[in-house]
Protein backbone atom coordinates (compact mmCIF):
# COMPACT_ATOMS: atom_id res chain seq x y z
CA UNK A 1 0.00 0.00 0.00
CA UNK A 2 1.11 3.68 -1.13
CA UNK A 3 0.17 7.00 0.58
CA UNK A 4 0.91 10.69 -1.09
CA UNK A 5 0.30 12.69 1.35
CA UNK A 6 0.75 16.78 2.13
CA UNK A 7 -0.36 19.89 1.49
CA UNK A 8 -0.85 21.41 -1.69
CA UNK A 9 1.65 23.80 -1.73
CA UNK A 10 4.67 24.42 0.32
CA UNK A 11 4.53 27.43 2.33
CA UNK A 12 7.48 26.97 4.82
CA UNK A 13 10.29 23.96 5.59
CA UNK A 14 9.14 23.98 9.48
CA UNK A 15 5.16 23.61 8.18
CA UNK A 16 6.22 20.87 5.39
CA UNK A 17 8.19 19.31 8.13
CA UNK A 18 5.69 18.86 10.81
CA UNK A 19 3.02 17.55 8.18
CA UNK A 20 5.40 15.12 6.37
CA UNK A 21 6.19 13.77 10.36
CA UNK A 22 2.79 13.14 11.05
CA UNK A 23 1.98 11.57 8.04
CA UNK A 24 5.06 9.23 7.92
CA UNK A 25 4.23 8.05 11.66
CA UNK A 26 0.74 7.20 11.18
CA UNK A 27 1.36 5.33 8.01
CA UNK A 28 4.53 3.42 9.87
CA UNK A 29 1.90 2.34 12.16
CA UNK A 30 -0.70 1.17 9.57
CA UNK A 31 2.41 0.00 7.49
CA UNK A 32 2.04 1.89 4.59
CA UNK A 33 4.37 3.05 2.18
CA UNK A 34 4.63 6.83 2.57
CA UNK A 35 5.59 9.69 0.16
CA UNK A 36 5.44 13.45 1.24
CA UNK A 37 4.19 15.86 -1.65
CA UNK A 38 3.96 19.74 -1.57
CA UNK A 39 3.98 21.72 -4.82
CA UNK A 40 6.65 24.77 -5.44
CA UNK A 41 4.36 25.81 -7.73
CA UNK A 42 0.40 25.56 -8.20
CA UNK A 43 1.26 26.97 -12.68
CA UNK A 44 -2.68 26.38 -13.35
CA UNK A 45 -4.44 28.76 -10.83
CA UNK A 46 -7.57 29.89 -12.09
CA UNK A 47 -7.35 33.82 -11.68
CA UNK A 48 -4.09 35.21 -12.29
CA UNK A 49 -3.74 37.12 -8.79
CA UNK A 50 -4.38 33.80 -6.64
CA UNK A 51 -1.56 32.39 -4.46
CA UNK A 52 0.74 30.02 -6.87
CA UNK A 53 3.60 29.17 -4.56
CA UNK A 54 7.14 30.28 -3.20
CA UNK A 55 8.53 28.71 -6.76
CA UNK A 56 11.36 25.95 -7.30
CA UNK A 57 14.34 28.17 -6.06
CA UNK A 58 12.97 28.86 -3.20
CA UNK A 59 11.66 25.70 -2.11
CA UNK A 60 14.66 23.91 -3.73
CA UNK A 61 16.58 23.98 -0.21
CA UNK A 62 13.68 22.81 1.51
CA UNK A 63 12.69 19.88 -0.30
CA UNK A 64 16.11 18.41 -0.10
CA UNK A 65 15.94 18.57 3.08
CA UNK A 66 12.67 17.19 3.43
CA UNK A 67 13.80 14.40 1.24
CA UNK A 68 16.93 13.42 3.87
CA UNK A 69 14.01 12.24 5.95
CA UNK A 70 10.90 11.29 3.52
CA UNK A 71 10.33 10.07 0.32
CA UNK A 72 9.36 12.94 -1.51
CA UNK A 73 7.69 13.88 -4.99
CA UNK A 74 5.80 17.00 -6.11
CA UNK A 75 4.54 18.29 -9.38
CA UNK A 76 6.61 19.47 -12.60
CA UNK A 77 5.51 21.90 -14.99
CA UNK A 78 8.67 22.27 -17.69
CA UNK A 79 11.39 19.81 -18.62
CA UNK A 80 14.34 21.93 -17.56
CA UNK A 81 12.85 22.12 -13.68
CA UNK A 82 13.47 17.90 -13.46
CA UNK A 83 17.17 18.62 -14.11
CA UNK A 84 16.68 21.06 -11.50
CA UNK A 85 15.39 18.78 -8.40
CA UNK A 86 15.96 15.39 -7.60
CA UNK A 87 13.08 13.31 -6.01
CA UNK A 88 12.13 10.03 -5.71
CA UNK A 89 8.86 10.33 -7.36
CA UNK A 90 8.18 13.23 -10.30
CA UNK A 91 4.43 14.14 -10.71
CA UNK A 92 2.78 15.26 -13.92
CA UNK A 93 0.12 17.69 -13.17
CA UNK A 94 -3.54 16.72 -14.72
CA UNK A 95 -3.16 19.27 -17.04
CA UNK A 96 0.03 18.46 -18.18
CA UNK A 97 -1.05 15.09 -18.51
CA UNK A 98 -0.57 14.37 -22.84
CA UNK A 99 2.75 16.90 -22.50
CA UNK A 100 4.91 14.30 -24.49
CA UNK A 101 7.98 15.60 -24.25
CA UNK A 102 7.78 16.34 -20.34
CA UNK A 103 6.39 12.80 -19.87
CA UNK A 104 9.46 11.37 -21.60
CA UNK A 105 11.88 13.06 -19.55
CA UNK A 106 10.64 12.64 -16.21
CA UNK A 107 10.50 8.69 -17.43
CA UNK A 108 14.29 9.20 -18.15
CA UNK A 109 15.47 9.83 -14.78
CA UNK A 110 14.75 6.17 -13.75
CA UNK A 111 12.49 7.19 -10.78
CA UNK A 112 8.88 6.68 -10.53
CA UNK A 113 6.48 8.82 -12.71
CA UNK A 114 2.95 9.79 -11.26
CA UNK A 115 1.17 11.05 -14.03
CA UNK A 116 -2.61 12.55 -13.28
CA UNK A 117 -5.00 11.89 -15.78
CA UNK A 118 -6.56 14.50 -16.80
CA UNK A 119 -10.08 15.54 -16.28
CA UNK A 120 -10.59 15.59 -19.79
CA UNK A 121 -8.93 12.33 -20.64
CA UNK A 122 -10.53 8.50 -21.36
CA UNK A 123 -9.10 5.36 -20.89
CA UNK A 124 -7.92 5.47 -24.35
CA UNK A 125 -6.22 8.68 -23.44
CA UNK A 126 -4.57 7.00 -20.57
CA UNK A 127 -3.29 4.01 -22.72
CA UNK A 128 -1.75 6.91 -24.93
CA UNK A 129 -0.35 8.40 -21.70
CA UNK A 130 1.92 4.85 -21.12
CA UNK A 131 3.09 4.44 -25.04
CA UNK A 132 5.29 7.22 -24.35
CA UNK A 133 6.59 5.56 -21.30
CA UNK A 134 7.04 2.06 -22.85
CA UNK A 135 10.78 2.06 -22.38
CA UNK A 136 9.97 1.81 -18.63
CA UNK A 137 9.06 -1.77 -17.22
CA UNK A 138 7.91 -0.36 -13.87
CA UNK A 139 7.73 2.79 -12.07
CA UNK A 140 4.87 4.52 -14.03
CA UNK A 141 1.76 5.17 -11.44
CA UNK A 142 -1.27 6.66 -12.96
CA UNK A 143 -3.47 9.03 -10.39
CA UNK A 144 -7.37 9.23 -11.10
CA UNK A 145 -8.62 12.76 -10.07
CA UNK A 146 -12.22 12.58 -11.77
CA UNK A 147 -13.76 13.93 -14.95
CA UNK A 148 -15.02 16.82 -15.94
CA UNK A 149 -18.56 16.65 -15.17
CA UNK A 150 -21.13 20.39 -16.18
CA UNK A 151 -18.91 23.21 -14.88
CA UNK A 152 -16.74 23.53 -11.83
CA UNK A 153 -17.52 20.00 -10.97
CA UNK A 154 -15.83 16.26 -11.05
CA UNK A 155 -17.16 12.87 -10.95
CA UNK A 156 -14.94 9.40 -10.86
CA UNK A 157 -15.69 7.76 -13.45
CA UNK A 158 -15.13 3.84 -12.01
CA UNK A 159 -15.56 1.97 -15.43
CA UNK A 160 -12.31 3.72 -16.51
CA UNK A 161 -11.29 2.60 -12.74
CA UNK A 162 -11.64 -0.31 -13.49
CA UNK A 163 -10.51 -0.59 -17.02
CA UNK A 164 -6.82 1.42 -15.70
CA UNK A 165 -6.79 -1.56 -12.77
CA UNK A 166 -6.80 -3.76 -15.75
CA UNK A 167 -3.51 -2.53 -16.77
CA UNK A 168 -1.88 -3.85 -13.81
CA UNK A 169 -0.53 -0.65 -12.92
CA UNK A 170 -0.40 1.33 -9.51
CA UNK A 171 -3.68 3.30 -10.08
CA UNK A 172 -3.87 5.87 -7.26
CA UNK A 173 -7.31 7.78 -6.12
CA UNK A 174 -7.50 11.25 -5.26
CA UNK A 175 -9.52 11.81 -3.02
CA UNK A 176 -9.14 15.58 -2.27
CA UNK A 177 -9.58 17.14 -6.02
CA UNK A 178 -12.31 14.36 -7.09
CA UNK A 179 -14.39 15.61 -4.47
CA UNK A 180 -16.36 19.00 -3.65
CA UNK A 181 -15.85 19.05 -0.17
CA UNK A 182 -13.68 17.38 2.07
CA UNK A 183 -16.71 15.83 3.80
CA UNK A 184 -16.58 12.89 1.24
CA UNK A 185 -12.82 12.10 1.72
CA UNK A 186 -13.26 9.17 4.22
CA UNK A 187 -16.16 7.73 2.61
CA UNK A 188 -13.61 7.94 -1.23
CA UNK A 189 -10.71 6.45 0.68
CA UNK A 190 -12.64 3.66 2.02
CA UNK A 191 -13.89 2.79 -1.87
CA UNK A 192 -10.25 3.16 -3.02
CA UNK A 193 -9.01 0.92 -0.76
CA UNK A 194 -12.00 -1.89 -1.71
CA UNK A 195 -11.13 -1.11 -5.19
CA UNK A 196 -7.15 -1.83 -4.77
CA UNK A 197 -6.22 1.11 -5.45
CA UNK A 198 -3.38 3.38 -3.80
CA UNK A 199 -3.91 6.75 -1.87
CA UNK A 200 -3.59 10.49 -3.10
CA UNK A 201 -4.75 12.71 -0.40
CA UNK A 202 -4.15 16.38 0.31
CA UNK A 203 -3.47 17.61 4.20
CA UNK A 204 -2.90 20.97 6.04
CA UNK A 205 -2.65 21.69 9.69
CA UNK A 206 -5.55 24.70 9.07
CA UNK A 207 -7.30 23.82 6.00
CA UNK A 208 -9.98 26.59 6.21
CA UNK A 209 -6.65 29.18 5.53
CA UNK A 210 -4.64 27.20 3.10
CA UNK A 211 -3.19 29.23 0.13
CA UNK A 212 -5.26 26.76 -2.26
CA UNK A 213 -7.78 23.86 -2.28
CA UNK A 214 -8.80 24.62 1.09
CA UNK A 215 -12.04 23.35 0.81
CA UNK A 216 -11.48 19.92 -0.06
CA UNK A 217 -8.51 19.15 2.19
CA UNK A 218 -8.23 17.46 5.15
CA UNK A 219 -7.23 18.50 8.60
CA UNK A 220 -3.88 16.90 9.54
CA UNK A 221 -5.58 15.99 12.90
CA UNK A 222 -7.88 13.60 10.58
CA UNK A 223 -5.62 11.65 8.62
CA UNK A 224 -5.56 8.83 10.85
CA UNK A 225 -8.79 8.10 10.71
CA UNK A 226 -8.74 8.18 6.64
CA UNK A 227 -6.06 6.08 6.47
CA UNK A 228 -7.67 3.83 8.83
CA UNK A 229 -10.84 3.27 6.77
CA UNK A 230 -8.86 3.21 3.96
CA UNK A 231 -6.46 0.51 5.24
CA UNK A 232 -9.55 -1.31 6.52
CA UNK A 233 -10.93 -1.71 3.63
CA UNK A 234 -8.25 -2.66 1.66
CA UNK A 235 -7.37 -5.20 3.55
CA UNK A 236 -10.88 -6.60 3.88
CA UNK A 237 -11.31 -6.47 0.47
CA UNK A 238 -10.85 -9.23 -2.49
CA UNK A 239 -9.45 -6.90 -4.90
CA UNK A 240 -6.17 -6.78 -2.39
CA UNK A 241 -3.48 -6.08 -5.02
CA UNK A 242 0.38 -6.31 -5.25
CA UNK A 243 2.90 -4.75 -7.72
CA UNK A 244 5.99 -5.39 -8.03
CA UNK A 245 8.00 -2.05 -7.10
Amino acid sequence: MIVIAGPCQHESYADSLDIARHCQKICDKHKVDYYFKASFDKANRTYDDSPRGLGLEECKYDFQMLNKQFMVTTDFHETSQIDKLDVDCYQIPAFLSKQTDLIKKAASTGKKVNIKKGQFMSFEDVKGILSKTQTRENGIWITERGTQFGYGKTVIDFETVQDMLGLNIPVFLDVTHSISERKYARQMAAIAGHLGMFLFVEVHMDPDNAPSDGKKMIALKDFNDLIGRYVHSMLHSSSFRKFKD
